[in-house]
């Protein structure tokens, strides 16, 4: 494959940090382009995804799919020859489980107090 044929990504996190730019395969899964975010996420965020799906990828206001190529997820309009495309990096919040109510040990506390005036 030619070096013209390479595609080059950046990827932003929600606090405005970019991991990349790198080139990749238009051939390249989605699902790829998360377990290489994973593999390079700052270790320094309070918010870190465990697993690709985690991870949500947006590209010109669409949510990308894990099966879906990188060829298939670019929008051709405005794009530059060369030019580097951002996609942007949404991470889900932890889910609670629903069997076990308790509330993460980071969440706030809230203090209940009532009062009674007779």
């Amino acid at each position: 494959m030619a070096k013209e044929d390479l595609i080059e990504l950046k990827f932003r996190l929600s606090d405005g940090t970019d991991i990349g730019p790198n080139k990749y395969d238009p051939s390249t899964t989605v699902a790829s382009l998360k377990e290489f975010i994973l593999d390079r996420w700052p270790q320094d965020k309070e918010i870190a995804p465990k697993t690709i799906n985690d991870v949500k990828l947006i590209n010109a206001g669409k949510i990308l799919d894990n099966n879906q190529t990188i060829a298939e997820s670019r929008v051709p309009v405005g794009e530059l020859p060369g030019g580097v495309i951002t996609m942007h990096v949404v991470v889900r919040p932890p889910v609670l489980d629903k069997n076990n109510e308790k509330q993460p040990s980071k969440a706030p506390k809230h203090n209940r107090c009532g009062c009674t005036i007779l």
